[in-house]
């Protein structure tokens, strides 16, 4: 007999993402696909040091079995670099350290999603998520976003209607979107949190990856302090990831009391706790002091990457694809526009594409529903500014083909 599966795979399947990287063993392609950083940019020495103090300080604790809430230094480290932008009277118990972020958007899943139950997201989101609350058997409600973030008017519609579980939104430098949700915004889903006691989980990947001679608006959490009552109807996520390395599997959640504890105790189930010697590692290098210069550097090769690849889609693929200019983050957002008699089929393109030796994601996969068959994402973090000239060149040629 075959085998029988639970029926909460019925919803979901893999990766489109990562069936793409299938297809990207041919010599000499150019990959705009893959949403990870740079290895070049990772600061090995600095790591290497912070492992060896590790050792040579607390050897065991860093190889023993640790607490499912995190590593007491770490969670110390993270709560002043959350200090550090901004946010106000958060203390290392009011986190916990995940398996990298991820982690925490499925402990989310499993202490709040019951099946059938809505959960609204931006449309487009974050692939692996709209994967992680289905499987939990999430009704997903799209919410409309533009380059200022999500339409709050709309937002604010949807929650009245569907009355959901929770919001997910990724405010600054969305993936795949590249958004950034203005000041403005963040201040209004924050009262809309307290206007209709609805949980907004905010997930922060790429907040410290701005391109702007000063950093992006606050994170909601650090705003929170200036809407009263919003602490209590916020969650979260932050990661090391894209700034540090993600093989660290390093990421945090901060959430009200009684969600952080729920969320601890389906830890216990799934891991127990996160790679202590990772956790000791990532608190040595948070008290070395290496981390500025290293954003510092990241954001500066980052930066000329993306202008690259904005001055080069609009002059190798002119009108027939629009975008904004992302201002921080890893992707580029984009639609084809048809212009010319060109393809407006953005899976279509894409075979093009690889066919030329160039590759990119088409758009569709990051909607929940009514997804949009033009758009597409482009990274620019990994192909150095030669290689990002001359992979939009393809990417004309296979537009022309």
């Amino acid at each position: 007999m075959p085998l029988q599966f639970a029926s909460r795979l019925d919803n979901v399947e893999t990766s489109a993402i990562r069936e793409l990287f299938k297809l990207l063993g041919k010599p000499g392609i150019i990959s705009f696909a893959g949403g990870f950083p740079d290895s070049a940019m990772f600061d090995v020495e600095g790591l290497r040091e912070a492992s060896q103090k590790a050792l040579a300080e607390e050897p065991g604790a860093a190889l023993q079995y640790g607490a499912t809430e995190g590593y007491d230094p770490l969670r110390a480290q993270l709560a002043a670099f959350e200090q550090g932008k901004g946010v106000q009277g958060l203390e290392p118990q009011q986190l916990i350290v995940t398996t990298g972020s991820q982690q925490a958007l499925d402990l989310l899943g499993k202490t709040l999603i019951s099946p059938g139950d809505k959960v609204i997201v931006e449309g487009p989101t974050f692939l692996a998520t709209i994967q992680c609350f289905r499987l939990y058997g999430a009704d997903l409600v799209s919410a409309p976003i533009d380059s200022n973030g999500v339409d709050v008017e709309r937002l604010e519609a949807l929650i009245r209607e569907h009355k959901p579980r929770f919001v997910y939104l990724i405010p600054t430098f969305g993936n795949p979107s590249g958004a950034l949700l203005s000041l403005e915004r963040r201040r209004k889903v924050l009262e809309l949190a307290v206007k209709y006691q609805t949980l907004i989980v905010e997930d922060d990947p790429y907040g410290d990856l701005y391109f702007t001679p000063g950093p992006p608006p606050p994170s909601m959490l650090a705003l929170s302090h200036e809407v009263p009552g919003s602490r209590d109807w916020l969650a979260h996520c932050g990661s090391l990831s894209k700034v540090l390395s993600p093989g660290l599997r390093v990421g945090w959640l901060v959430a009200p009391t009684e969600l952080l504890a729920k969320a601890t105790m389906c830890k216990q189930f799934s891991d127990a706790h996160t790679s202590t010697f990772a956790q000791a590692t990532a608190a040595q290098y948070l008290r070395s002091g290496r981390m500025p210069a290293t954003l510092e550097r990241v954001r500066q090769v980052y930066a000329e990457r993306a202008q690259a690849m904005g001055e080069s889609l609009q002059r190798e693929l002119g009108d027939a694809i629009e975008f904004t200019q992302p201002q921080g983050g890893l992707f580029f957002w984009a639609r084809l526009t048809g212009a010319g008699g060109k393809t407006s089929d953005a899976a279509e393109f894409a075979k093009r594409a690889i066919e030329k030796g160039v590759a990119f994601v088409p758009g569709a996969p990051f909607f929940a529903k009514e997804p949009d068959r033009s758009s597409l994402r482009l990274s620019f973090a990994t192909a150095d500014v030669g290689k990002i000239r001359e992979g939009v060149a393809r990417l004309g040629a296979a537009l022309a083909s």
